[in-house]
């Protein structure tokens, strides 16, 4: 099968997601391999290169705050698709579903009766003590139950084939766009490897978003005004929140944009006030509303969180939905999914050690050489470390860190991840991948199918965040 444009193409041992093993193989996928190893890497590379500049002129960028040199930069795109089949992406879905649904349950619980932590499935001061924690949500209850109405799932691959949940991302999380712009290219210039082919259309994002939202409104409102509040232009992930707006169809506002009066949410316009009955909001909790949370936010909406305990507008996220993906709870979701649900976890989690624990901090020390460490409240790949390719200083300085906080640390074998053919200067090699599925919870969880593929684009490398030198890919499902 491989030969052509893959005929040095070696996936070093990993699970590969195009190149799968024998008996595993896919006719769909085959397909997909036979039509690109008849590609001419000069062809590829020529493709690539007006997708590049297609990104470039559409302004489809991501902020990096960390470089002054070249804040805004494009999100490298790899034309070579992950590919899966439909199997596989119904073992994803239902597991997703399964995950989102016991988020939900749990935030719905340790903000009103708080079981969990009286059953002791959870450490209690692990909830009540966490800095997403939001006493303010106490007894407040929110529509359908929904806390978590947007959420990232972040799936691995191993060795052996299996997939892996590594993180949840149940605030803001992002990256949708990409997966629609990537198909949107993919659709221009692969064409022909596409034609024929039963792909799942993730065409329909911006309408099932707009339901969900719909679905949140006040009961007496039967044509629900949504807006999308907006840090604004100098945030990280801008291009999404204008591409979201435009495909549901409503406005993209800032803070200075809204006020409260009589008890509701207004936003100014050409015409005057104009009433708006859901905030599909992304901004994180502590900017949100300067009168409860920091009182020198310039870009939430003063009152706000009042507007909403009353009933006067819906939020999406809600508040304090970041105590369900802070990553010492993600130690314990199988529980969680057990304690609610009664199922075991469709997807497991990667194994995962609390080293705010005796026994988890003396198993990370003893072993970090072999480790990724991670801070559990940051995220894009800062602040943490992956033992096996750091250096002897790196080990002893985070030794130190580690020992300084424990609480503020988990630790994760490192995964094999698996691999995909990737565009690369010296032609087509394997590089690491990870996904991100999409979840929208308003009276049911819908998935968008397929996700956002991430890809390690150097060599070796097993950090996949856009901020870290990380590219997508499309991700297609066969029907």
């Amino acid at each position: 099968m491989q030969g052509g444009l893959f005929q040095r193409y070696d996936a070093g041992g990993f699970f590969c997601e195009m190149m799968r093993p024998a008996g595993r193989s896919e006719a769909g996928i085959d397909l997909v391999v036979e039509r690109l190893a008849r590609m001419d890497l000069e062809d590829l590379r020529r493709r690539a290169n007006d997708a590049e500049r297609e990104l470039y002129n559409r302004g489809i960028t991501f902020t990096v705050y960390s470089d002054k040199n070249a804040i805004d930069r494009i999100l490298p795109f790899d034309l070579i698709p992950r590919i899966l089949s439909a199997a596989e992406w119904t073992q994803i879905e239902r597991g997703v579903i399964q995950r989102v649904t016991a988020i939900n349950l749990f935030l719905a619980d340790v903000y009103n009766r708080q079981r969990i932590l009286s059953d002791g499935v959870v450490p209690r001061e692990l909830v009540l003590g966490n800095v997403n924690f939001r006493p303010e949500m106490i007894e407040f209850k929110v529509p359908h139950g929904t806390y978590a109405h947007i959420c990232g799932i972040d799936i691995v691959r191993d060795e052996a084939g299996q997939f892996l949940v590594l993180e949840d991302n149940a605030r803001t999380p992002s990256g949708v766009s990409y997966v629609i712009e990537n198909r949107h290219m993919m659709l221009r210039l692969f064409s022909d490897v596409m034609s024929g082919l039963r792909v799942r259309s993730v065409e329909n994002y911006g309408m099932a978003l707009h339901q969900a939202l719909a679905e949140l409104s006040p009961q007496s409102v039967t044509d629900p005004q949504i807006v999308l509040l907006s840090p604004g232009i100098y945030n990280s992930a801008y291009f999404e929140h204008i591409f979201l707006a435009r495909e549901m169809g409503v406005p993209v506002v800032e803070g200075r944009d809204l006020v409260v009066e009589d008890g509701h949410v207004w936003m100014r316009t050409t015409a005057g006030l104009a009433p708006v009955h859901t905030i599909y909001r992304r901004i994180n909790d502590d900017y949100l509303d300067p009168s409860v949370f920091r009182p020198e936010s310039q870009l939430g909406l003063r009152g706000l969180m009042e507007v909403w305990r009353s009933g006067g507008v819906a939020i999406a996220n809600a508040v304090g939905t970041g105590v369900a993906d802070d990553k010492a709870i993600y130690a314990y979701m199988p529980r969680i999914i057990q304690y609610y649900l009664g199922e075991e976890p469709i997807l497991p989690n990667v194994e995962t050690r609390i080293c705010g624990e005796v026994d988890g901090l003396q198993y990370t020390l003893d072993h970090l050489e072999e480790l990724v460490v991670k801070p559990v409240g940051e995220s894009g790949g800062y602040g943490m470390i992956v033992g096996p390719h750091a250096s002897r200083q790196q080990i002893e300085d985070f030794r130190a860190k580690l020992k300084a906080n424990p609480a503020n640390y988990i630790s994760q074998p490192v995964v094999k991840l698996s691999v995909a053919p990737t565009l690369s200067p010296e032609g087509v090699a394997c590089r690491h991948v990870d996904l991100r599925p999409f979840a929208i919870t308003g009276e049911r969880t819908w998935v968008l199918p397929g996700g956002l593929t991430r890809v390690a684009l150097r060599q070796g490398s097993l950090v996949v965040n856009s901020s870290q030198g990380g590219g997508s890919k499309d991700t297609w499902v066969l029907e």
